[in-house]
């Protein structure tokens, strides 16, 4: 197929405009929401061509034994950790000071993501699927997606409440062994949870047997020429691995330019709160907004807050993939039991990634990656609530 045969190109224009749009407003002063920006542009580029998801990975991980998006998981974390160790390390990077994703251990964690692994697999996708697939033309996701920053807004106003339960202050690993010590014992248990996976994998002739399985990577088959190569950049779709790499190296890259690791749902949170603002919502009623950072970020535009910019770059980035690839096509139609669930899902990962201090990405992948333990008690509760999320969804009507 010709280079450029199926790309869209009204879609693609309007992705263009907005995105220079967005560009000239970050002003030429400061470099960082620029890089940053473009940083998320990628980002939402590289999940979109890889359809690299975590509520599917997990889903296929405990219904059909197929491994293969979670050890693309696996390999992204053990990278970023690579990455993020010394740097953390140095604390100070271009004149910018540097601090990982660390969060306290308690009820709250292990509460919201619980509640976080359920609400994504009835929603039908996680923090950074669900921006992806909206960009992407999915309407049911959008809907998914206000679901979600209803959801956060209304647990920032829980904050205090869960903030009391039993919880231990942030366990940095690195703190108490070093950062080679604490690199060594997380790559050593991303290595044998990558050996078991691998043991407990089923064979690549059944992992089709009742569900989706990932599709092919390489749609040009031995084809690897330059003019290939840049085909598969640019319309997808992307290998798993490849994508995982692009990933821990946009988290990086997010690391040094804002001073802190990859995050998603605060955005969602925010979002929440300023619409909720319009329809006549006091900030002066709630505590947790009247934090230094929460009561700044609400007052200000949502292209001063990092992960805002990032959040609205993503979409864009996936809105880009989409009509390079020819793949924008919203859908308007659905079932009522499925919309329910978009409704209901969204809800619940919003409402459990604030009381959980982050998704799947801020938690989980930049709390591992910046050594702190709330990143591993967060996919502990994340996968049985996946599990009992997995058993919603066929009440709803979907398919595994």
């Amino acid at each position: 197929m010709p280079l450029g045969a199926n790309v869209q190109k009204l879609p693609l224009l309007m992705a263009g405009a907005i995105l220079l749009w967005v560009a000239s407003r970050l002003g030429v002063e400061d470099w960082r929401p620029l890089a940053l920006w473009l940083t998320g542009l990628g980002l939402g580029a590289a999940l979109y061509h890889a359809s690299f998801g975590f509520a599917s990975a997990y889903r296929r991980m405990l219904v059909a034994r197929d491994m293969r998006g979670v050890q693309a998981q696996l390999l992204m974390l053990a990278l970023t950790t690579t990455m993020f160790a010394p740097v953390l390390a140095a604390g100070n990077v271009w004149g910018q000071n540097l601090g990982g994703a660390w969060a306290p251990v308690g009820v709250s964690v292990a509460a919201g993501a619980f509640m976080f692994g359920i609400g994504m697999q009835i929603a039908g996708g996680c923090g950074s699927g669900t921006l992806y697939t909206a960009g992407g033309g999915s309407v049911r996701m959008m809907l998914v997606l206000a679901s979600a920053c209803a959801g956060s807004f209304v647990a920032s106003l829980h904050m205090g409440w869960w903030q009391a339960l039993p919880a231990h202050e942030a366990v940095v690993l690195a703190d108490a062994l070093g950062w080679r010590g604490a690199l060594a014992l997380q790559l050593g248990a991303m290595g044998l949870l990558a050996w078991l996976l691998q043991r407990l994998a089923r064979p690549a002739a059944t992992v089709s047997a009742g569900v989706p399985t990932i599709q092919p990577n390489n749609k040009t088959g031995a084809n690897s020429t330059p003019a290939a190569w840049l085909q598969t950049f640019l319309i997808g779709p992307w290998p798993l691995m490849a994508a995982a790499a692009v990933l821990a190296l946009g988290n990086l890259s997010t690391l040094l330019v804002a001073g802190h690791p990859w995050s998603i749902t605060w955005g969602f949170t925010l979002w929440g709160a300023k619409a909720a603002q319009t329809l006549g919502w006091a900030a002066t009623s709630s505590g947790f907004w009247q934090g230094d950072f929460q009561s700044s970020a609400l007052a200000g535009n949502v292209l001063e807050d990092t992960t805002s910019l990032m959040d609205m770059a993503i979409m864009l980035g996936a809105l880009c993939a989409a009509s390079l690839a020819g793949r924008f096509a919203p859908k308007w139609n659905f079932p009522w039991r499925s919309l329910l669930a978009a409704l209901l899902g969204g809800l619940l990962l919003g409402y459990g990634s604030r009381i959980a201090y982050g998704c799947n990405i801020g938690a989980f992948v930049s709390g591992v990656a910046s050594g702190s333990l709330h990143g591993w008690l967060w996919i502990a509760a994340a996968l049985p609530g996946s599990w009992v999320g997995i058993h919603w969804r066929r009440r709803f009507g979907l398919t595994d």
